[in-house]
């Protein structure tokens, strides 16, 4: 018996001493070279070098970039702030450390639909502090204003609306479900009309949905969600003051007699998260220590957990946050999750490897390979060579 006490002691002290050894990064971030942190250093570089000669094609006016990739869309029109976009740039964690880094990790640039996965966040957090309840509850108990009336949107959950499988219906801020995305070939009328999916079954990317429910978390916070964001997560992990969220020009609300503006969950039709490499990466390592940061419980390791849970509609898919399941990225671990937005913009979670990788516009279809040099470099066999 007394052994098994001591046994016991010992364990909780090393637990103890080891959560305290993992490093954190204050204001100013630490660098270790690939040695130091068991990498092959010639793999490592060849990730970097490989990124920066594959940049995406996307226009580097940021404008012209979204009018041409959603020209086919009727009546598309850009009704928030874009920013001329800067060159390859990213950052490479292990063990919280950074190990390699390239371009202007400073610079601020839109970051697309990574905004969903910080949208997600502001969700988890109501979560936690029980503002939601659950995320099977049905929206239109938070939210009683007609936007999740009818016989489909009054079933919608927030379930289906973060793993975006509510095949919501209407118009929200001059943009109707419908024209996000519609079918290339068809008549839009029959698109227009067809028969709603059940929530929860059919998949579907729709920035006008999501939009819905940032909308939808504006009326349970009742505060800016920016706010909420900056005094939750962005100033406890330190970022900078640098990074803004945008809305629409007509998406400002009236909440408690304050005009706010419902924020967007990417840069579809201009807006969402402006933002640095070096605090994408910062986020991204909120996630890979659970929700943790130093002392602090950010948000909860539960919420972490689910976000990387498959969709019962899209394996793939889960709260916000894409995963590898399908072996998209056919030579990289199945276990990794990540955040994507247009242009190549990835924060890329590793918790095998404690390791978080972000890229700023990559040539997409190169991210695989991209990620299986990081993967080697870590490697027993690659380290020795």
């Amino acid at each position: 018996m007394k052994n098994k006490i001591c046994i016991a002691f010992f364990s909780f002290f090393f637990f103890i001493a080891d959560a305290q050894n993992i490093y954190f990064p204050d204001t100013s971030w630490q660098v270790k070279t690939p040695a130091e942190m068991k990498m092959n250093k010639v793999l490592l570089d060849s990730a970097v070098k490989f990124a920066q000669a594959n940049e995406n094609k996307f226009d580097r006016d940021m404008r012209i970039a979204t009018l041409k990739a959603y020209a086919s869309e009727p009546d598309f029109k850009i009704m928030g702030p874009t920013k001329e976009r800067g060159g390859p740039a990213g950052l490479i964690l292990k063990n919280g450390y950074i190990v390699a880094q390239w371009g202007d990790i400073n610079r601020v640039d839109m970051t697309n639909s990574v905004t969903k996965s910080f949208l997600s966040t502001i969700a988890g957090l109501a979560i936690d502090q029980s503002l939601i309840k659950n995320v099977s509850d049905q929206v239109k108990n938070y939210v009683w204003d007609g936007t999740f009336t009818g016989e489909h949107n009054s079933k919608i959950t927030w379930n289906n609306l973060l793993t975006q499988s509510s095949d919501w219906s209407g118009t929200l801020f001059d943009l109707a479900d419908w024209a996000d995305r519609p079918p290339k070939e068809g008549n839009i009328d029959d698109w227009k009309n067809r028969k709603l999916y059940e929530p929860g079954t059919f998949f579907k990317y729709n920035d006008v949905r999501v939009n819905v429910m940032a909308y939808s978390l504006l009326q349970v916070w009742r505060k800016p969600l920016p706010m909420v964001l900056n005094e939750k997560i962005m100033d406890p992990i330190s970022a900078s003051t640098t990074w803004r969220w945008f809305g629409y020009d007509n998406s400002f609300v009236n909440i408690d007699g304050i005009m706010m503006q419902s924020v967007s969950g990417g840069g579809h039709h201009g807006g969402g998260l402006f933002i640095s490499t070096q605090d994408l990466a910062r986020f991204g390592l909120l996630f890979l220590r659970k929700g943790k940061w130093k002392s602090q419980q950010l948000i909860s390791e539960k919420w972490v957990n689910a976000v990387h849970q498959p969709s019962s509609a899209y394996k793939d898919y889960g709260f916000m946050w894409w995963m590898n399941n399908s072996k998209k990225w056919k030579d990289v671990s199945s276990e990794i999750y990540y955040a994507n937005g247009a242009g190549g913009n990835y924060i890329v979670i590793d918790n095998e490897h404690d390791l978080v990788v972000v890229t700023r516009w990559i040539d997409d279809s190169k991210m695989g390979e991209f990620m299986k040099i990081v993967e080697q470099s870590i490697s027993a066999e690659a380290i020795h060579k």
